[in-house]
């Protein structure tokens, strides 16, 4: 049976409704109608072909803070074949230099705030073509000069639209592949829980190198032909007058939990007008149900929700109807996916009892980008292991309970240990190190690193902090240094970390279980 073919929603609605708004890039105050945007993608393509030799299945890698010029890369890749590489803006030159030299892009575009590391990755990389985001770079100079591409490359719902790269267990990176039909399933997943429709007007403040900013639900509203504002970092205080403003309408939202604490603890919050809210969502970490409270009793019923990059990234989502009753809960499958709850054993786990979250559909990325190894490892006959340790109650509703691998999630972002602990080695003076994920009322949670220093040498906590922070993004930097004299190990030599969990305080799934 054939593949479903894949179409472009921009050059759809740029027929359809080609007056209406598409984006708002609120930091320059552009307004860029279907039309408009459909027109500017279209140049880009051709700029992108013609100029710089891109072709299908050659990667673009982009390097920026939020901009509508993200998104039209994104589209003008999908009519080439091409395929689109968002890199975390928060990554630091040797991070971002192991991404760009796996994915081996053919063109690094990027901002002006980014530039300095863009071009010295580029350079590392190889990368002899460099585009300029913002007026008067090279970037806006090749659409004025290009003509409209006048043929799309005919390509399916199975082709690679993106990579989009993961912290990695073994202290490197993995890049999800993220086909065209994962996008559009998860436009069709999200489109009915988050009330998307042709009049929704999303503000989007989560990072679009992240699926959460990406697909959370920016291209979900572009599906449903609505209008997205893309505000270039997030900025409690903007955000709440935005909302408030009823010139914007804004009617859908997104946000990690720390997005949602940062705005209820600034000073507008209480006087906010949250009357055209349709729908709050939340996701990538538990969230506080405190937090939901604060919400609730200033009218937004916090729609929580569960995914992952590999997911595309909608798995779970709460009806907005169950948000306060199932307070804590991510809600229930989304229409086009199955999942389970696994047993170590690989058999279901019964109501009530936990397990690992498998998950299965034309949502679930068909693997990892020169990752044999990954692809191996991470499914069980189609199906995903999320290695989140999950149970489902009597009316259906599941509970993210905990993560069965080390990995901890600050501020939204997942961080791997074993990528912390690989850079701390890099300092001589560590004889051995373990990162660990303890809880913190502003991120969430953030890293403590357990340090034991070789005999004859010295190391400070500073002295850490800032070999990190010359090393890694901010997130992923251990906020607390703790020195011992060894860590303790099981039978086999290994770190046994869930000792360190119960001496620092940081809860394992068991220990939340059974308290």
């Amino acid at each position: 049976m054939p593949s479903v073919r894949y179409y472009d929603w921009i050059a759809h609605f740029g027929r359809r409704t080609p007056g209406k708004i598409a984006a708002i890039d609120l930091a320059s105050d552009r307004r860029l109608s279907y039309a408009e945007f459909d027109a500017r993608i279209s140049r880009l393509a051709t700029h992108l072909r013609d100029k710089l030799g891109v072709k299908r299945g050659d990667r673009v890698a982009v390097l920026a803070l939020n901009t509508t010029d993200t998104l039209e890369v994104q589209f003008a890749c999908g009519r080439l074949g091409a395929v689109f590489l968002p890199l975390n803006t928060r990554l630091t030159v040797p991070e971002l230099q192991f991404i760009v030299g796996d994915a081996s892009p053919t063109v690094m575009i990027h901002d002006t705030d980014l530039a300095e590391v863009a071009l010295t990755v580029a350079k590392l990389c190889n990368i002899s073509s460099a585009l300029l985001f913002g007026p008067g770079g090279s970037y806006e100079a090749a659409i004025t000069a290009s003509k409209p591409l006048e043929r799309f490359e005919n390509i399916t719902h199975d082709d690679i639209s993106t990579i989009m790269y993961t912290s990695g267990t073994t202290g490197q990176p993995k890049g999800a592949i993220i086909t065209h039909g994962m996008t559009f399933w998860n436009c069709v997943n999200l489109g009915g829980p988050a009330y998307v429709s042709p009049s929704t007007v999303l503000l989007t403040v989560l990072p679009l190198f992240h699926t959460g900013g990406l697909n959370c639900y920016t291209n979900p509203v572009l599906h449903a032909g609505g209008t997205v504002l893309i505000m270039r970092a997030f900025d409690p205080g903007l955000a709440l007058q935005l909302i408030s403003d009823p010139a914007y309408g804004i009617t859908q939202f997104f946000g990690v939990p720390s997005i949602y604490q940062f705005m209820a603890q600034h000073p507008s919050f209480a006087t906010a007008d949250f009357s055209r809210l349709v729908i709050g969502g939340v996701g990538g970490a538990p969230m506080p149900v405190p937090l939901l409270k604060v919400w609730e009793e200033r009218g937004v019923a916090l729609q929580q929700g569960y995914g992952m990059t590999e997911t595309s990234p909608a798995v779970l989502a709460l009806d907005r109807e169950d948000a306060a009753r199932k307070a804590g809960s991510s809600g229930k499958p989304v229409l086009h996916t199955e999942v389970r709850i696994v047993r170590p054993d690989g058999t279901d786990a019964d109501v009530g009892e936990l397990g690992e979250l498998w998950v299965k559909g034309p949502n679930v990325t068909p693997g990892y980008w020169n990752r044999p190894d990954a692809n191996q490892s991470s499914f069980t006959d189609g199906w995903l292991h999320t290695g989140d340790a999950t149970r489902v109650d009597e009316e259906g509703f599941y509970y993210i309970v905990d993560r069965w691998k080390d990995m901890y999630i600050s501020g939204g972002e997942n961080v791997y240990p074993a990528e912390v602990e690989s850079v701390l080695h890099q300092l001589t003076a560590i004889a051995e190190a373990a990162v660990i994920g303890i809880p913190d009322q502003q991120w969430g949670e953030v890293g403590m690193a357990i340090v034991a220093v070789k005999p004859g040498h010295t190391l400070t906590s500073a002295e850490i902090h800032a070999h990190c922070a010359a090393n890694l993004a901010r997130f992923k930097c251990p906020r607390l240094i703790e020195f011992v004299d060894a860590l303790p190990r099981n039978a086999t030599g290994k770190i046994h970390k869930p000792t360190l969990r119960r001496q620092f305080n940081a809860p394992t799934a068991t220990d939340k279980l059974a308290s």
